[in-house]
């Protein structure tokens, strides 16, 4: 079985896949801090709700924008688990993408994850967006490679950001408010949040198609994805899981070599 990680700034998700079919998916803080054992006493608690063990891990696969949680992460593989994981962006890691930018050492791991998934499922050229701690919109020509993209502060973010540097703001949940104008102080940051977010979306999808030139497939990802796709219809796919199937199709890449 393969154990995949894919690191965030916010969360760090451990899947476990047995071929193509998905065993167990769990999720912790980030902390790059925590040790490989606390991983592992963490980790295999929860494998064993599951009925798996750590024998039955055969081969890892990493993707990590946090560059103090992977030196631990790939100890929990070699020490833990006995295998050397796949690391994305390794110069040794063959991705079956390229990264057309001005710098492709600093496009985050999880961008290209995404790309490689992406391109695989759905027709190109397209945009994916990212709602994670920041919310990325990527883009992938017809030929599957990475070509760029925008990188926005995430909802989550603006909201904290509000909420400290406005004292008398309280704290709201982020949903869909049923007007646009507020009546009260509530109903309007809710607006302004979730309606100036899906602005944020129409408009950069709208420019980016533009500036290409060609239709585009968009596709959405990470924890808020569903929420607005029904509030846009630019979004014409969801995929909470296309981080993890990138990271197999990466796996399965390199180790057919």
């Amino acid at each position: 079985m393969l154990l995949a990680i894919d690191a965030g700034n916010t969360n760090v998700v451990f899947a476990i896949y047995d071929g193509d079919r998905q065993r167990g998916i769990w999720r912790t803080a980030t902390d790059p801090k925590r040790t490989s054992d606390e991983y592992m006493v963490w980790l295999t608690h929860l494998m064993a709700l599951k009925g798996l063990k750590p024998v039955d891990i055969h081969g890892a696969v990493i993707a990590s924008v946090v560059p103090g949680a992977t030196f631990n992460l790939k100890r929990l593989c070699k020490d833990h688990f006995g295998c050397e994981p796949v690391i994305v962006g390794q110069p040794e890691v063959d991705l079956g993408t390229k990264a057309l930018v001005d710098r492709p050492e600093e496009v985050g791991a999880d961008r290209l994850v995404n790309t490689v998934a992406a391109a695989a499922t759905y027709k190109t050229p397209l945009i994916v967006i990212d709602f994670g701690t920041a919310t990325t919109f990527d883009v992938v020509d017809a030929e599957g490679n990475y070509c760029g993209g925008v990188i926005a502060p995430g909802l989550n973010l603006s909201l904290e950001a509000l909420q400290k540097a406005a004292s008398k703001l309280p704290r709201v949940e982020i949903q869909p408010p049923a007007e646009v104008i507020g009546k009260n102080t509530i109903a309007c940051m809710q607006s302004g949040i979730f309606w100036g977010y899906v602005g944020l979306i129409e408009g950069l999808v709208a420019r980016i198609r533009a500036e290409y030139g060609a239709p585009m497939t968009v596709i959405a990802t990470g924890g808020l994805a569903v929420l607005f796709a029904k509030a846009t219809h630019v979004i014409e796919h969801t995929d909470g899981e296309l981080t993890l199937r990138g990271l197999l199709l990466i796996h399965k890449r390199n180790m057919s070599k």
